[in-house]
């Protein structure tokens, strides 16, 4: 297993750029995940305003040992437009989770978020295939996973967000790219869903505002959160009191970290 104290001028040096970094789990798996393949590269978390990303992004461009940048909230959907260009799935979503820095720093955006959380769900033995799905978010996360949910066989998709115009904006385009889902903005009422499915970064301070009426939530729906941090949010632990099984973020991150590490060039 490679140390931290082997880090030199030949390691490879990829960043995450979020805001805030406290709660970040990322840094930990990525590096376990070098160690465990023998790569000589790194993760570090950058703490980046929202107003200083283009001035970040732009810096990044010039370090010529830098292979790749991981991004999380809440620069999801600003950072697709700094890239010089996206994957397909990036495209379609609208948002960039990692991004490949060639050496001649040309920055390629790509998007794993939604099959990441499918696949974690997969793993923990639920299959989105023919189910009716109820989100709650419709930012950057929220958008791959809607996403994914359509093209892994979901029949049904209501998305729930405080900015109504946000939600209506996201279900058409699912919509318009995969006609079978039924993928329309709702309340915050997830009744008549199997599967319900926190994608807002409420829940990770304390104090937060519940993001749907969990009083609706009854057995045998389905509770699932991407938020990692903390392990059991307050939506996680309403729904498991309302005899719900649940399903929480961190599954969401493992099935992605190989992916992320290769999309920027490892092995």
């Amino acid at each position: 297993m490679q140390s931290r104290a082997s880090i030199s001028g030949a390691t490879a040096l990829t960043v995450i750029l979020a805001h805030p970094v406290a709660h970040l789990r990322t840094p930990q798996a990525m590096n376990a995940h070098y160690d465990a393949i023998g790569h000589d590269g790194v993760l570090v978390p950058l703490h980046v305003l929202p107003g200083d990303l283009a001035t970040v992004v732009q810096g990044l461009r010039r370090m010529r040992n830098l292979r790749g940048i991981v991004v999380t909230v809440p620069h999801k959907e600003a950072i697709a437009a700094l890239c010089d260009d996206l994957t397909e799935a990036a495209r379609e979503v609208g948002a960039v989770n990692v991004i490949r820095r060639d050496a001649d720093g040309l920055l390629t955006g790509g998007q794993f978020d939604g099959e990441g959380f499918v696949a974690g769900l997969r793993g923990a033995g639920h299959d989105i295939a023919g189910c009716a799905v109820f989100m709650a978010g419709a930012g950057g996360a929220a958008a791959g996973l809607a996403f994914a949910f359509a093209r892994h066989g979901a029949t049904r998709l209501t998305i729930h967000n405080r900015t109504v115009a946000k939600a209506e904006k996201l279900a058409a385009r699912v919509r318009a790219a995969h006609p079978r889902c039924d993928a329309q903005a709702g309340g915050a009422d997830p009744s008549g869903h199997d599967v319900v499915v926190n994608a807002t970064s409420l829940g990770m301070h304390a104090g937060d505002a519940l993001p749907l009426e969990v009083a609706r939530l009854v057995p045998p729906m389905l509770a699932a959160e991407v938020i990692m941090t903390p392990e059991v949010t307050p939506f996680l632990a309403e729904a498991a009191r309302r005899g719900c099984a649940t399903h929480g973020g961190a599954p969401m991150l493992a099935a992605q970290i190989a992916l992320l590490a290769r999309f920027m060039g490892a092995p």
